[in-house]
């Protein structure tokens, strides 16, 4: 793989693939580089394609005492940027990728990116009285601290549970057969070191992004599953109607992964909107 140095002295790796202008794909919280593979071989004629593994994921150690905190991913963000020397990107966030996108935003401004295409995120993950519009509609504070405490108990089991116990039933019944999606993505989960990790999440669930959509002024795809494990189609139409001229995409049938499940389609939605 290659490789930048941050300012910290943390290697970030990623894969750099295909010519054209440039397009960077940012995984969610416990993938890695390896989410974006399927889509490949259509972007990379197209495209020059950057995949990173964000710091703290894709299995490799970290070699600073520093946090893979969202802040912190976002100023690594900025540093692949400026170290490939990338301008006008269409930059593509799943989950947490989108999460980054917004923190860059609100640090950095537009800088360097050309345009956004985000997948199935709400900007604010923690609910409360008056924020229906994060994980499940119902995920306040205390049940993040327990959740917290879960992961720290068993990793794996948990981060499976919070996608297979939300708001998708077949996501349910295929975590209670123990089907074998389930199976490869505990053996990955096992794999990984829990405690940066951990210490992401918690930084993921304590941010929010609300004011920041409204001053976003670069074109914005939104392409979100209607039946998210997380996420109501309310989410969407907030999301949608917050940012400026947003374009949104609901595509019925698939979970918090739309992009897996209509591989096709999602890559022929991004090219196009890449392209326009």
């Amino acid at each position: 793989m290659d490789h930048f140095t941050a300012d910290d002295g943390e290697r970030i790796c990623l894969k750099i693939s295909g010519d054209g202008p440039p397009l960077l794909l940012l995984h969610g919280w416990t993938a890695s580089h390896a989410e974006w593979f399927p889509y490949l071989a259509e972007l990379n004629r197209h495209h020059t394609v950057y995949r990173w593994d964000a710091r703290g994921h894709g299995g490799h150690s970290l070699r600073t005492q520093t946090p893979p905190t969202v802040a912190r991913m976002a100023r690594d963000l900025r540093q692949l940027l400026t170290h490939h020397d990338l301008d006008g990107v269409c930059a593509v966030g799943h989950s947490m990728g989108a999460l980054t996108l917004w923190q860059y935003l609100r640090d950095y401004g537009s800088e360097r990116i050309g345009r956004l295409c985000l997948i199935d995120q709400s900007p604010k993950l923690l609910t409360d009285d008056d924020w229906r519009h994060g994980i499940y509609g119902d995920f306040d504070a205390a049940r993040a601290q327990r959740f917290v405490s879960q992961l720290e108990e068993d990793f794996a089991e948990t981060v499976l549970r919070l996608g297979a116990l939300g708001l998708n039933r077949r996501a349910r019944e295929k975590y209670e057969e123990n089907a074998k999606g389930w199976e490869k993505a505990r053996a990955w989960l096992r794999q990984l070191d829990a405690k940066p990790l951990i210490a992401c999440w918690q930084s993921l669930t304590e941010a929010d992004y609300r004011l920041v959509l409204g001053e976003i002024d670069v074109p914005t795809l939104l392409i979100y599953g209607g039946e998210s494990n997380f996420y109501h189609a309310a989410t969407a139409h907030y999301v949608r109607d917050s940012i400026p001229n947003a374009l949104l995409h609901i595509y019925e049938g698939t979970d918090h992964s739309p992009h897996q499940w209509q591989r096709e389609r999602f890559t022929r939605d991004l090219l196009t909107f890449a392209a326009a």
